[in-house]
This record gives structure tokens, sequence and C-alpha cells, in this order.
């Protein structure tokens, strides 16, 4: 099979080609064709030599996960769902705001964290993506937005990104697939690559700290932490990896974790469950815990699905828990609802799809034994 140089950050690019005895500086011609122009065609590249482009065609590939469907809300979000292999689908989801555009891409094909709310968790755990599968969503999703940089000789002036934003709060948890996650990080932050500012590419974990330590050291960019429960004995429930990392643990990982940060806080995630976690109790007992930590709150209304067993906290009750944070000096704001006519929850679609998938197999047993 040919190399899919998708998969390589400038480092591992340049090694590869000087392996095929080429000098390092085509590394960096080759991720502007491909990272920044969205050239996937070798004989595209007008600067690289007719050799290199023949031998590159010999060799190599430009291999993106195809695209199964595309769809659009009414309030702009854009949904992909990608094929991965072997009956695998992930999902990324752009979400258009007045001042930026934030694309939310998966690092899993299904989540092996099984956290009480989620539909991905539900699904079970398939496998890690590659780092091209996960650069691959940003390229696809550009492609499509028309967020490509020309190439032309007489080029117009810089516009601004249609993707300005990137999250890793799709299918999967980030640090779980560490490796292929940071060199895909790599390639969003590369000036020769997509060039994003790490103020502005979010990893989300669910609290894995061991390797949010290794974040902070190898790639730090924004953090975001699924807390969704203020002391220990709720949060297993909701969150099992609190079972081997407790909060006591993730907050003082937190605290490491802005020593090289590009923000100066930390963001929490919690997502609101009617009559599990969003009491005032459960509020007052969110400031203590965070006492002395520089953070910030984002509130989500859950997003039900079939067989959850929660319900979304009703407006009100949210309301006076955001108070209740804000009245103690801390950030909070609360997620809008997007693209729910596009079931634009992280895990939505690709559910649908195997659940399915799953009812004809089973309509396909029933009917082979009805025939025996």
């Amino acid at each position: 099979m040919k190399q899919n140089l998708l998969e390589f950050d400038a480092p591992a690019l340049a090694a590869w080609l000087a392996a095929q005895g080429e000098k390092p500086f085509r590394a960096k011609q080759l991720l502007r064709w491909l990272h920044q122009f969205g050239q996937d065609d070798f004989a595209g590249m007008s600067d690289i030599s007719r050799d290199l482009r023949q031998r590159l065609d010999e060799l190599a590939e430009v291999r993106l996960p195809p695209v199964l469907r595309d769809d659009a809300a009414a309030d702009g979000t854009r949904k992909w769902l990608l094929d991965v292999g072997n009956g695998n689908a992930v999902e990324c989801v752009f979400i258009p705001e007045e001042n930026r555009g934030t694309l939310c891409v998966s690092s899993q094909a299904g989540c092996a964290l099984e956290c009480a709310f989620c539909s991905t968790g539900r699904q079970g755990f398939s496998r890690n993506l590659t780092a091209g599968e996960i650069v691959g969503q940003l390229w696809q999703a550009k492609q499509a937005l028309g967020d490509f940089r020309g190439h032309a000789a007489a080029e117009a002036p810089a516009r601004e990104r249609v993707i300005s934003n990137v999250v890793l709060m799709g299918m999967g948890e980030p640090l779980a697939n560490f490796e292929q996650v940071v060199t895909a990080l790599r390639l969003m932050l590369d000036d020769n690559a997509h060039g994003l500012s790490r103020r502005r590419v979010t990893v989300s974990t669910a609290g894995i700290v061991p390797a949010i330590d290794r974040l902070r050291d190898a790639c730090p960019v924004a953090l975001a932490v699924s807390l969704h429960a203020p002391d220990d004995a709720l949060r297993d429930r909701l969150v099992p990896i609190n079972r081997k990392y407790p909060l006591a643990e993730l907050m003082a990982a937190c605290r490491r974790y802005l020593e090289k940060s590009p923000r100066d806080f930390i963001t929490f995630e919690y997502v609101m469950l009617d009559g599990v976690n969003d009491s005032d109790a459960h509020a007052h007992a969110l400031v203590r815990l965070v006492a002395g930590l520089p953070c910030k709150f984002n509130l989500i209304p859950f997003n039900a699905f079939p067989n959850s067993g929660f319900r979304r906290s009703p407006a009100p009750r949210l309301r006076r828990f955001a108070e209740i944070l804000m009245q103690a000096h801390l950030v909070t704001t609360t997620r809008k609802t997007r693209g729910d006519d596009i079931d634009a929850a992280c895990g939505q679609l690709a559910g649908r799809v195997l659940d399915r998938t799953r009812r004809r197999e089973k309509r396909s047993i029933l009917t082979a034994e009805t025939a025996s």
C-alpha cells in the first residue's frame, strides 16, 4: 500500500523524504501543498521537481476518510459522517459563530470510557484513529467549506479563516490515543501546515491524569476537562475513569497543566442532568472543588438519545446553577444547542447508523431462521 502523507508531521515527513534521497526542505514544500492548499494531486505541485512528483505518485498518496453523509442544519451547523473502514464511521461537526468557526473532530471510532450519559460510549470501542484520519477530518471540512488557500501567482490578500478553532471533542477520548493525537495536533499548529494558534486548538479529556502531564510537555494546547460531577461518589458513576484517577488527582494535574498551557485557565465541561448533578448543593460543591484554580465552566444541556436514562435539566434550574457559579466569580457559559435537526450532538448520527446496521443484521438472522 502507498504511504499516506497525511500521517506525517514535519519531522516524520522529512525523515521519510530523506529515506528517498531527498533534501529536508522538500518537507516544508509538501506540507504547504497538502495542508495549506489542499492539493491531493502530486502533478499539481508546481514548485516540486518533475522527478520527485513522479516518485511521489509511485510511492505515496493523500488518503482521506470518505464522506458518507454531509448534512447542513438550519442554523448553519454542518456535520459530516466519515468512513474509517471495517464498518466504522466517525463524525466531525462545523459550528459557525459570529466571531469564529469551530470544527469538532473525533479521535477514536467509538469510546471505551463508557460515560453514563454519552451516546458514543454506548456504541463501544472499535479502534483508535490514525493521525491521518484525525487531520483528514479537518482536511475534508476545509475542502467542503472552501477554506484552503489559493496558490495562484497573483493570489488575493489573505482572508479570514472559515475554521478558526479546532476542538477534539468528537467521538472518543483523545488522550487514550495519545501518539496519533499529538501528531495530528502538530500538523494543526505547524505554520507550514494548518497554522492554527495553540490557544485555538482544544483537547477535551475525561481525566486521564498521566496523559494530561504528557500533553503538557509534548504539545500544550488549550485543555478542557469533562467534569460533570463535584464529588467522587457521583463522578465514579457518571465518568467511570474517575475510579482510577479521582478528583484530587485530576485537579492537581490541571494545576500542573497551567504551567505550560497557552491559556491561563482550564475549561470544565459540565453536562446538566435533571435531578442527578444539577442541584444548588452540587453547584456549591463545585465552587469548593475548584477553589484557587483558574478555570471557566461550560454548562451543556443534555442531548437526549434513546434509552439514555437521563433528562435535560429544565432551563430555570440551569440558570440557577449558573448563577451560583457566577456569584462565586467563576466565568460560566451555557452551550447553545446547535444542529438539533441533523443530530449534531457528538455520537448521535454514527449511533443511528450503527443501530440501523444492527437491526438489519437481526432481520437477516430472523429471515434465515424462518427459511430453514
